[in-house]
């Protein structure tokens, strides 16, 4: 008889330790997003002033500047879930790929000196929202590993937790750089 109290103790302990834990990796990934967060309502403020100094020389790209414009309106609602703005930070960051790649024909545009400064400070960000993504990538796994790690994933589903989206790399990101290319412009 006391053996089933002592088994039914550990079960007890182990689910309490469970629980704390998926809770502690929870946090820490939701305190990583809200990192991007912070960051990504910076790049939400430049992407009005970006779209207007583009707008007039770009008229052939007015499709991408309207798409942005209306991915950053639905990210400032906050209307979305973890995985729902993870999806749509990520097409931001290849639509905002395809502005810099198309700037590159409009040689007016590159002199510009009001576009220069955003450029900077949109890369500034770009920079700080990589780093917060890596903290936040890794707080995921993290969490991920306990959702779905034996025997953590037998109480997962119990409390209601989930496995969590990772934010990707962009494409463009991910090729070699060009050297040659660097130095012809």
């Amino acid at each position: 008889m006391s053996g089933i109290f002592i088994a039914l103790g550990l079960l007890v302990l182990f689910t309490m330790i469970a629980y704390n834990r998926f809770v502690r990796l929870r946090n820490q990934a939701d305190q990583a997003f809200s990192t991007i967060d912070v960051m990504a309502k910076k790049r939400y403020d430049l992407i009005p002033n970006l779209v207007a100094a583009v707008e007039k020389y770009m008229q052939h790209e007015r499709g991408t500047l309207i798409e942005i414009t209306e991915m950053r309106a639905r990210a400032m609602e906050g209307k979305l879930s973890p995985n729902e703005r993870v999806d749509l930070e990520n097409q931001i960051t290849r639509s905002l790929g395809n502005i810099r790649v198309a700037v590159e024909n409009y040689p007016e545009l590159k002199a510009s000196e009001n576009f220069q400064q955003l450029q900077g400070s949109l890369n500034e960000v770009e920079e700080q929202l990589s780093a917060a993504r890596r903290a936040y990538n890794a707080a995921v796994t993290e969490y991920n590993n306990a959702v779905q790690l034996f025997p953590s994933n037998v109480f997962a589903p119990i409390f209601n937790f989930k496995s969590r989206k990772w934010l990707e790399t962009p494409e463009q990101e991910r090729e070699n750089v060009n050297v040659k290319e660097l130095f012809n412009s």
